[in-house]
């Protein structure tokens, strides 16, 4: 049996919701719900914060460099083997933004992602994911290393070597394994998985009664349980909303308004949107939901700010990653480096960059502080002849001579 099959247990046709199954047995939080990778995922918060990030992710290039310490230029390096296997094909049935959108779901909810390295020649030609809650970390306090247990489909016991294993690592407490946001976010989760259900029985059952109906005189239990009987068939649950309804006899209905409680109901949903995105540290308005003072120009602002504060550490995190676990000592000595070309996500705020540099370059009369190609580093784009002077101020302001009183 092969690697791939052990690996991926192809030859128990494993669907890909095994792949989603519960990290741990899971915990039951204080509302009473169980809380764990499948059940948080049901949670449409939980599931727009996830894809949020994981899309963020996968859908910005993620290419080799090389950058030439004689000429200073920095230019994409197709050449070299894992610049395919990131930027285009990690294996045979992934693309590079599945690959990556599979690691985001495993690093932000189970906390650690790991994927076999297959080497050919001491190079990187295959990235093959690994379901994570079948790897256990184990730390060699005497030898200062980690290696990595996997239990396979089959039920055998398989060793690795760090070198053999990459290893993401969401935040950590020990450094040996990262914290998984389902179970720190457990309460959080756990409530909005339970005022879910609270209100979709509610719509289902039709629990809450819309309005009371009086008639003149007395009914029998007969007659009680044929006007019951009736109401629920033609007036109850959601499908029958806003019908109208004929009575007779002087029957009258007073509807109901909506009560505090459920007022109080639908508020507790809408902060418990935001207590998970506060958890998976994503603005609201990114995971579809935001107040109605929120306007054009401060949404792209949020939209600009979830770059810098939401994504940028992600990019970081894996680059430096790539560099520590994928690329050899010798490819970062020749200045081979991993990097995610994040501009095309910051369009919208190309006038603000364009006058940033403007400015960095002394117009306005303003004393220049970043050269041309430093500029151009910026954007990553090659440096240009004599561009590693300060230009000289544009426009400058008048001065006044020393000897102008006299």
């Amino acid at each position: 049996m092969g690697f791939w099959s052990r690996l991926l247990g192809r030859e128990q046709k494993a669907s890909s919701l095994d792949l989603l199954r519960s990290i741990t047995t899971g915990t039951r939080s204080k509302s009473g719900r169980e809380v764990n990778i499948d059940t948080a995922l049901q949670t449409s918060a939980v599931l727009a914060c996830v894809r949020c990030l994981a899309d963020g992710v996968a859908q910005v290039p993620l290419k080799i460099f090389r950058a030439d310490s004689s000429t200073g230029s920095r230019r994409p390096a197709p050449d070299h083997p894992l610049y395919a296997v990131l930027h285009s094909k990690p294996n045979d049935y992934q693309t590079s933004f599945e690959f990556r959108e599979t690691l985001m779901m495993h690093a932000t909810l189970a906390g650690d992602f790991y994927a076999f390295i297959n080497r050919v020649n001491g190079q990187v030609v295959e990235l093959v994911p690994m379901d994570p809650s079948k790897v256990k970390v184990v730390w060699d306090a005497d030898a200062q290393a980690k290696r990595f247990e996997f239990r396979a489909p089959s039920g055998a016991l398989e060793t690795y070597a760090a070198g053999d294993i990459w290893h993401v690592k969401g935040p950590s407490w020990d450094s040996i394994k990262g914290l998984g946001a389902v179970q720190l976010a457990k309460e959080a989760i756990g409530l909005s998985i339970a005022t879910e259900e609270s209100h979709s029985r509610m719509h289902k059952n039709g629990a809450r009664p819309g309005g009371a109906i009086s008639v003149s005189g007395r009914l029998t239990d007969e007659q009680h349980s044929k006007l019951q009987n009736w109401v629920e068939e033609n007036h109850a649950g959601a499908e029958n909303a806003y019908s109208t309804m004929i009575l007779d006899r002087d029957a009258k209905f007073t509807p109901y308004t909506v009560s505090g409680v459920d007022s109080q109901h639908l508020e507790t949903r809408r902060f418990q949107i935001e207590e998970v995105c506060r958890a998976f540290r994503v603005m609201p308005i990114m995971a579809g939901y935001s107040d109605k003072a929120s306007t054009y120009a401060s949404a792209e602002q949020m939209f600009l700010a979830h770059v810098v504060y939401t994504l940028s550490p992600w990019y970081e995190r894996l680059e430096q990653s790539i560099a520590a676990q994928l690329l050899s000592e010798q490819d970062l000595a020749a200045g081979y480096y991993p990097k995610f070309i994040a501009n095309g996500l910051l369009r919208g705020a190309a006038a603000d960059r364009a006058e940033f540099y403007s400015k960095a370059l002394g117009s306005g009369g303003s004393p220049a502080w970043l050269t041309p190609n430093e500029i151009r580093e910026l954007e990553e784009l090659n440096p240009i002849e004599g561009g590693d002077k300060l230009p000289v101020a544009t426009n400058p302001a008048p001065t006044t001579p020393a000897n102008a009183g006299a």
